[in-house]
C-alpha cells in the first residue's frame, strides 16, 4: 500500500508560481512512475505531468513551458512547479503513483485568480 500526501497548492494571482510537493510513503519510491493530473470543477480528470522511475517526463500541451516535474527519490517527493499561472489551472491537483497497481492522493486546491 501507498500514501500519498499532497502539499503547496493555494490561492494565487494570474502570472504568478507554485510548487506542489507529493510525499509517498514505501521503501521502494524509486521504482515508482509518478504523476500529477487535475480535475477542475465540472470536469474529467487530465493529466498534467508524469516522471518514470528512469526520469522521462511527459506534459501536457497546455503546461508545456510552465511546469516543471522532478523528483527526489532520497526523500520520496515529487514535485510540481507551476509557472505563469493562469486562471483557467485552477484544480484540484492530484498526485499518482503507479508500480503495478495505481495510488491517488487526495489531492491539494491550487486557485488562479485576481
Amino acid at each position: 500500500q501507498v500514501q500519498l500526501v499532497e502539499s503547496g497548492g493555494g490561492l494565487v494571482q494570474p502570472g504568478g508560481s507554485l510548487r506542489l510537493s507529493c510525499a509517498a510513503s514505501g521503501s521502494i519510491f524509486s521504482s515508482y512512475a509518478m504523476g500529477w493530473y487535475r480535475q477542475a470543477p465540472g470536469k474529467l480528470r487530465e493529466l498534467v505531468a508524469t516522471i518514470t522511475s528512469t526520469g522521462f517526463i511527459n506534459y501536457a500541451d497546455s503546461v508545456k513551458g510552465r511546469f516543471t516535474i522532478s523528483r527526489d527519490n532520497w526523500k520520496n517527493t515529487v514535485y510540481l512547479q507551476m509557472n505563469s499561472l493562469k486562471p483557467e489551472d485552477t484544480a484540484v491537483y492530484l498526485c499518482n503513483a503507479y508500480y503495478g497497481v495505481n495510488y491517488w492522493g487526495k489531492g491539494t486546491l491550487v486557485t488562479v485568480s485576481s
